[in-house]
């Protein structure tokens, strides 16, 4: 049984996991989204997240705390800098795990983990945009064209553009 068991080994020593989760927390943080196996990612969303509480408590003591856990200045820096003030209002969750395909080459089931609120902004907006683009493109053509053809043409063709 196991009871009061609380992390999952991940087939390492100790000292070797603790630096795995170290080395992905500073990698999510830095990059938004990491892409390791689904185990790991669910061992180091509970590190994230930890992280990210101290962040939203911007003292010197979370801070200090902090830098125990990851030693990067850059990505302690982003933590308390963006990550703190962005999920200052949400009472946890702060990380996503989406699953994908399994590994080609040994079948472990991959994840994506992502931090919640930093994703890529995708411009909904722009395909009508483009339309729009398009129409105020077209009566210029015309009218381009109308420039080019002689004069008698531009009448004749004016009738037919007003049927239409």
């Amino acid at each position: 049984m196991r009871h009061k068991v609380d992390h999952r080994k991940l087939g390492r020593t100790s000292e070797h996991r603790r630096a795995l989760l170290r080395n992905q927390a500073i990698s999510l943080v830095n990059h938004d989204r990491i892409t390791t196996t689904l185990e790991k990612a669910k061992e180091v969303r509970r590190f994230v997240e930890k992280l990210i509480t101290l962040a939203k408590k911007d003292t010197l003591a979370s801070r200090r705390l902090a830098a125990t856990k990851i030693s990067d200045p850059k990505a302690l820096k982003k933590l308390f800098g963006t990550l703190g003030p962005i999920n200052a209002n949400r009472a946890g969750g702060y990380t996503r795990i989406l699953k994908l395909d399994a590994r080609k080459g040994d079948g472990a089931q991959m994840a994506a983990l992502e931090l919640v609120g930093r994703e890529p902004k995708f411009d909904t907006a722009a395909p009508g945009k483009k339309k729009a683009a398009a129409k105020k493109a077209a009566p210029a053509r015309k009218q381009s064209k109308a420039a080019e053809a002689p004069a008698p043409e531009e009448s004749a063709a004016a009738p037919q553009e007003q049927s239409k």
